[in-house]
């Protein structure tokens, strides 16, 4: 049997309007579990091999189009993950190195006067 798409978004908004009605949620749309589900990837996924089948998943071809559409990354999670980078005995950035790190993230979100 022949697969047939769906020309637009369209039938899966009306699905989605119809499933959250009927549990008596807020509307959320389609896109919004996609974005949640990159950014779950992000979080989950230990190689770039890994990545990139959590984006094929999402139907994106190239790994950059999940990166650029979904991978901003808010700046207290940034801090938080190079703040972690310099906490396993075996990582190449140790103490003084992520000091100075965190020290040019801090002046490039807020600039000295």
């Amino acid at each position: 049997m022949a697969r047939i798409g769906w020309s637009n978004a369209t039938p899966i908004r009306r699905i989605f309007k119809q499933a959250f009605t009927d549990a008596g949620l807020a509307y959320a749309n389609p896109h919004s579990f996609r974005k949640t589900l990159a950014q779950l990837g992000e979080r989950v996924c230990r190689t770039p091999e890994e990545f990139k089948a959590w984006s094929q998943n999402l139907g994106h071809e190239q790994v950059l189009a999940t990166f650029s559409s979904y991978g901003q990354v808010a700046h207290d999670r940034q801090a938080e993950l190079i703040r972690g980078l310099g906490r396993t005995d075996s990582h190449p950035l140790q103490g003084e190195a992520i000091d100075q790190v965190m020290r040019f993230l801090e002046n490039a979100r807020h600039p000295p006067h």
